[in-house]
């Protein structure tokens, strides 16, 4: 599966330049290639972030999530979200489970991966305790 060029300047933007909160990919199968399919503003909550997955369909996304440790000190971390929801199709499912690695690996600088099959599984708390 291809990577669209335009998934790893974004991702630059969102790792360095902290221009985006979040972008969602998704694949193209008439092009078989990984595009980007939408881009949070920093203004964007977590909210807003999982309200642009959509119920039916798999996707990929990476999520800038900034928390403060109990040390008192603002962070922030790179989360790679790999959205597989129990109502996709199965060939859609298969799809993207066979190519999240090599996606994965283009993108350098995600800090941690979580693999989501319901909203559950991307809830604020379940992404707060992996962040610390």
């Amino acid at each position: 599966m291809a990577v669209d060029n335009e998934c790893k300047i974004k991702f630059l933007e969102l790792k360095s330049k902290r221009t985006h909160r979040f972008i969602t990919f998704k694949i193209d199968e008439k092009l078989q290639q990984i595009t980007v399919d939408k881009i949070g503003t920093p203004a964007q909550t977590y909210d807003d972030f999982t309200a642009s997955l959509p119920e039916k369909e798999c996707r990929y996304a990476v999520y800038d999530f900034d928390f403060v440790t109990e040390e008192n000190c603002q962070k922030s971390k790179i989360f790679f979200i790999a959205w597989s929801p129990d109502t996709s199709r199965v060939r859609n499912k298969m799809l993207y489970a066979s190519s999240k690695d090599r996606f994965r690996r283009e993108l350098d600088g995600i800090q941690c991966e979580v693999q989501a099959t319901d909203a559950s599984e991307i809830g604020i708390d379940n992404i707060r305790d992996k962040a610390r």
